[in-house]
């Protein structure tokens, strides 16, 4: 790493709109702090920044001095790439404007900006475009992997609905790009992470979407789980795209319309969304019904905004999390009893496994027509291990790491890179198949010293 002067530092600080953090500064501590607790590291300067022009000065001022680069969005990655040690981190959490163009349905978005912020934005308009689960993700790591949601049935994956991003690149240019810009930089963008240059802002297709939409949950017990997962399975095939229903499998919250007695235990609650009105899933959620006994159930029609929030609370900044996950082109009944068995004996009571389907819309373009290449996953399953004490680090991680090994022979081989943790770096190949060649070679173009690797590293062709 390069050695940085006093005299260095408040002229850099100086340049720009925003402001420049250091260790000694009484805001440090907060600017480091990110939404997985597992993630300690202090960076020798971390530049909040306010502008595209100030991340146009602090990628030149990482690059001069040879300082370890993060790019810190949302700070929403599990892995933590969002920070450094003893290098620079390009906060962009004050670029948080959204513009919303209602006519041509656009969303000109800034790279700090949530899913909160653009849902408030876009629905005021009755309009929207896929974005993941939980309001206070990042919208630019979340797009740069991929992204997917509710929406990701119907109207496809977040890169499939974006239009175009403005980017610095690792020797300063500022580039445009779009399918036709920099259309090589434009398919790297969408699924490649954030290996290529900081985007300061993106354009997002938008669709018609709300403001209200029909969704609620439905909760079976757990001992139930394996013969509703299969029936659910076997639904699948006739849902549609405008129907997309999520597994999720942990220890029920407190929610109202459960009995007393069925908080704290182990369920499977199928978690149901369509931009539908509720008249017309009638026969859907009858079969659904059908699968097991319900403990209880709370579907209906409801703000887009309101559901897009209503898991936050479970996925609240400050807990330590670990991360594993699997594609799944289908699932099998082997399958279904590893997920039950490791369900029935979660490590705490926050953690929990969800089963995301995909499949339509967002199964609708060949792998090599973005970076993200995994279109022919039918679920995508996150083991979301999560927890606050460190004196239990080993034994929830341990049983992370157990199940994902447990599950493997029945999944698909592949990951979505947004959920790869820090340890998972032999996993990149995987995450990226048979695009990951390419990809080295457009990091080689933009990148050939690789600046930007506080990230799922892709390496530059040699």
């Amino acid at each position: 790493m390069g050695t940085v002067t006093t005299s260095e530092i408040e002229g850099f600080r100086a340049a720009l709109r925003g402001n420049v953090v250091l260790p000694a500064d009484p805001g440090y501590d907060a600017a480091r702090t990110i939404w997985n607790a597992m993630i300690d590291r202090r960076p020798a300067l971390i530049v909040r920044c306010a502008g595209a022009a100030d991340v146009l000065a602090a990628v030149g001022f990482a690059r001069g001095h040879a300082l370890p680069l993060a790019i810190r969005g949302g700070g929403h990655n599990i892995a933590g790439s969002a920070l450094c040690n003893d290098g620079l981190v390009i906060d962009l959490s004050a670029m948080r404007s959204v513009r919303i163009d209602a006519e041509r349905r656009r969303a000109y978005v800034e790279a700090g900006a949530t899913l909160r912020d653009v849902d408030h934005e876009a629905q005021a308009y009755a309009l929207a475009t896929p974005l993941g689960i939980n309001s206070t993700t990042g919208v630019a790591g979340l797009t740069l992997g991929g992204g997917f949601g509710w929406l990701s049935r119907t109207y496809g994956l977040t890169v499939d609905n974006l239009l175009s991003a403005d980017v610095v690149t690792a020797e300063g240019r500022r580039l445009h790009v779009s399918a036709t810009d920099y259309p090589d930089l434009f398919w790297a963008l969408r699924g490649g992470g954030g290996n290529f240059g900081v985007v300061t802002s993106f354009v997002f297709q938008l669709h018609p979407v709300g403001p209200e939409v029909t969704a609620g949950l439905m909760v079976f017990p757990g001992e139930q789980a394996g013969k509703v997962l299969m029936q659910y399975r076997d639904l699948v095939a006739s849902m549609g795209p405008n129907l997309s229903v999520w597994g999720v499998l942990r220890k029920a919250p407190p929610l109202p319309f459960l009995a007393d007695a069925v908080h704290g235990t182990d369920v499977l609650a199928l978690a149901l969304f369509s931009p539908s009105k509720p008249d017309t899933l009638q026969a859907a959620i009858a079969q659904l019904r059908g699968c097991g006994q319900p403990l209880g159930e709370h579907i209906g029609a409801l703000p887009y905004t309101a559901w897009q929030q209503a898991f936050d609370p479970l996925l609240a900044p400050g807990a330590r999390n670990y991360w594993k996950s699997h594609n799944f082109t289908r699932l099998s009944d082997a399958a279904i009893a590893v997920v039950t068995d490791y369900a029935g004996r979660l490590p705490s009571p926050q953690s929990e496994i969800f089963l995301g389907l995909l499949g339509e819309k967002a199964s609708a373009h060949p792998p090599g027509e973005t970076a993200y290449p995994h279109r022919n996953a039918l679920f995508a399953m996150n083991v979301h291990t999560r927890w606050e004490d460190p004196a239990d680090d080993a034994r929830c991680i341990g049983w992370a790491r157990e199940f994902f090994k447990a599950a493997a022979p029945h999944a698909a081989g592949s990951v979505y890179i947004n959920f790869l943790t820090e340890d998972e770096s032999d996993r990149i190949a995987e995450a990226y198949g048979p695009n990951y060649a390419r990809l080295a070679q457009i990091k080689a173009k933009y990148d050939p010293h690789n600046l930007f690797r506080s990230n799922q590293n892709i390496v530059p062709a040699a």
